[in-house]
């Protein structure tokens, strides 16, 4: 019972987004969720034994930094030009050989970095939850330049040519210029008083810029001048409490030439034509909240339960369920050859297999949770954990 009520006392404080007067009010309704007796929260699943398909090994793994700190943050890997890059939440950076996680330099910014690190070319950018954005040069980690926006930026920055596109957790969308961070243009949005604490960022289709908003709207706005171009709505609010009423589009959505594919707390996933928003298909049965990633045929989510679905691109068709990893707290799968790798809450990264989801084998990296989506360069799957644990793992033979 003690664990049941801690995790929705965590859920609580990670789901109230409190600001001025709305502040005793959603705490009021978020409270009265968590002692109702409507709880039927299950445990996580126990692993059990089970005979290994293929082999796993660990080619490298370091221990520095803090990671995330315990705390509820979008910190995740980026790779290019041989070297892969992470930020604790303290503001250490670091850039490592992704051959042999050797050390290439490492910079002690003294930020609160809350989303990132993103590469581009010549720069890394990253987000701070004192809504600074900052711009580092990749080879050395000197810094070149700091904007400050409106809020604290949890949604990783997007560049779209000479744009930096940042997303701040107060419903803000503003573009930035790559190369001075000066303000090209805003966008306020809207927050409803109670949400998920919104790491979804923009896709680019074209001149478009598609925003999942935390009122349940996908929106396109124009590139160049953050103009309305069109809006959608994917989630509906139903029920009577704040909590029953949440509609985020929390997940970054996916974008695959004709459609934009994208997920919501309670509303299913949808696909979505970039031209003008028109929903081609909807499958209201899975609720997904940190988003999908996708191969060229199917789609492929960890849902609120923790199962793993491969879904249709198509008509969003389930093909497989994999319910082995049930309420193991998973991260977004990462997908690659004939794998779906996630990472769960007590430090283990699992492969299944893209053919119909059954479990191939599993490694312990860390005793902290793998809340990040691994990322997969080279066929080598790269895994940030929570506790500042950066680790390189491959399939080898038995």
């Amino acid at each position: 019972m003690v664990y049941y009520l801690m995790r929705k006392l965590f859920m609580v404080f990670v789901l109230i987004a409190l600001s001025g007067c709305t502040a005793v009010t959603t705490f009021s309704s978020a409270m009265a969720d968590l002692f109702s007796d409507s709880d039927n929260a299950e445990p996580p699943v126990e692993l059990t034994t089970y005979q290994p398909e293929i082999k796993l090994e660990i080619l490298w793994h370091e221990d520095e930094g803090v990671g995330a700190d315990e705390l509820a943050m979008n910190l995740v890997p980026a790779i290019a030009d041989g070297r892969i890059i992470v930020a604790d939440r303290k503001g250490l950076i670091q850039a490592r050989n992704l051959l042999d996680g050797e050390l290439f330099w490492q910079v002690e910014t003294e930020l609160s970095i809350s989303s990132g690190p993103v590469i581009d070319n010549d720069l890394i950018f990253v987000g701070t939850s004192k809504a600074d954005v900052l711009a580092l040069n990749v080879a050395t980690g000197e810094a070149l330049w700091k904007q400050r926006v409106s809020s604290e930026i949890m949604a990783l920055p997007v560049v779209a040519g000479d744009k930096l596109l940042v997303r701040t957790t107060d419903g803000k969308e503003v573009a930035l210029n790559r190369g001075d961070g000066k303000q090209i243009w805003l966008v306020e949005g809207s927050v409803p008083a109670l949400s998920i604490r919104g790491e979804g960022s923009p896709v680019v289709s074209g001149n478009s810029v598609i925003i999942g908003n935390a009122n349940g709207k996908l929106i396109a706005l124009n590139l160049m001048d953050g103009a309305h171009l069109w809006e959608t709505s994917i989630a509906v609010p139903k029920g009577r409490s704040e909590i029953e009423r949440l509609t985020d589009i929390n997940g970054t959505p996916v974008l695959i030439d004709y459609a934009v594919f994208v997920s919501s707390y309670k509303s299913g996933i949808s696909s979505v034509s970039p031209v003008d928003g028109e929903v081609l298909w909807r499958n209201e049965s899975i609720s997904a909240i940190y988003g999908l990633s996708a191969d060229s045929r199917y789609l492929y989510l960890s849902d609120v339960n923790s199962d793993v679905w491969q879904l249709d691109q198509r008509n969003g068709a389930s093909y497989w369920k994999q319910t082995d990893l049930h309420q193991r707290r998973l991260s977004v799968p990462a997908v690659y050859d004939d794998y779906v790798v996630v990472g769960d809450f007590e430090g283990y990264l699992h492969w299944l297999s893209k053919t119909d989801g059954r479990l191939l084998a599993r490694i312990k990296i860390t005793n902290s949770p793998i809340v990040a989506a691994p990322i997969v360069s080279g066929g080598v799957v790269y895994v940030y954990a929570s506790d500042g644990v950066l680790a390189a793992v491959k399939v080898s033979l038995f």
